[in-house]
């Protein structure tokens, strides 16, 4: 039996492919008008312009947006191995409010994985580098089941 090596330019196409997989089906970053800026095994940026529809009566991003947000980068890394992969719990804390016009941006990196469990942290921030959230996500891996179907075999 030939023993297969995964080098980390392979991790990363997987990665990638499997960003381009999740996201063609994504309907809710598409309704967000979420960009994908970076992917990678464990890890994914993402982006957000704060639009007039997502504030509330305070004139400030509702919560649920920016949690969205943070909650869908915590998805993009924990499936970019391709195991399927779900929340199992999330807690986010909000320090400083997203502002209209505000873009976004969710950096998540896994923290820990071990077994189907893992833990994954993202911070969200804004154009200027000022934190708006933390927020701390639970995953739970399915075995066996892919997040996508696996690329084409190159030549």
């Amino acid at each position: 039996m030939q023993e297969t090596t995964h080098t980390a330019e392979d991790a990363q196409r997987l990665a990638e492919h499997v960003r381009d997989g999740m996201l063609a089906r994504d309907r809710a970053a598409q309704g967000l008008g979420l960009r994908i800026v970076d992917i990678a095994p464990g890890a994914a940026r993402i982006e957000m312009a704060v639009r007039d529809d997502m504030l509330n009566g305070f004139d400030i991003c509702h919560g649920g947006f920016i949690t969205a947000l943070a909650d869908t980068a915590f998805a993009y890394a924990c499936n970019a191995r391709n195991e399927m992969t779900v929340a199992s719990g999330l807690g986010v804390d909000f320090v400083a409010p997203g502002r209209p016009g505000d873009l976004l941006t969710a950096q998540a990196h896994e923290v820990s994985r071990a077994g189907r469990t893992g833990v994954y942290d993202v911070q969200v921030s804004n154009q200027r580098g000022e934190v708006i959230a933390l927020f701390r996500g639970r995953s739970h891996s399915f075995k066996g089941r892919s997040t996508v179907p696996g690329p084409a075999e190159s030549s």
